[in-house]
């Protein structure tokens, strides 16, 4: 029952800008950790950014400076705010959550579908 749905990607030229949204909808008890991935085709897994409950971030070395990932907890929503983008940027992002669904429940990975970001040169 639980769905992230990320939004915001597009087309921009190098050195623009990109605000990335993930939204989760269902029935939660908690958020704790929510995480950016990135992936390019034939490419690993990267992880781009994370934000804990408390707000604590952490980056991936490819993307500090440049990138900015915020939470707003009441509308159980998460951002990634991306300036001076590369072309090197180019993947499909996902957004991850760990949330607890009830009070009884456990921890559980929920990831979203997907929103394609292409930075052209």
């Amino acid at each position: 029952q639980v769905q992230l749905v990320e939004s915001g990607g597009g087309l921009v030229q190098a050195g623009g800008s990109l605000r990335l949204s993930c939204a989760a909808s269902g029935v939660i008890r908690i958020i704790d950790d929510v995480n950016w991935y990135r992936q390019a085709p034939g490419k690993q897994h990267e992880l781009v950014a994370g934000i804990s409950l408390g707000g604590t971030t952490n980056y991936g070395d490819s993307v500090k400076g440049r990138f900015t990932i915020s939470r707003d907890n009441a509308k159980k929503t998460a951002a990634l705010q991306m300036n001076s983008l590369k072309p090197e940027d180019t993947a499909v992002y996902y957004c991850n959550a760990v949330i607890k669904v009830s009070s009884s429940s456990g921890w559980r990975n929920f990831w979203g579908q997907g929103t394609q970001v292409t930075v052209s040169s």
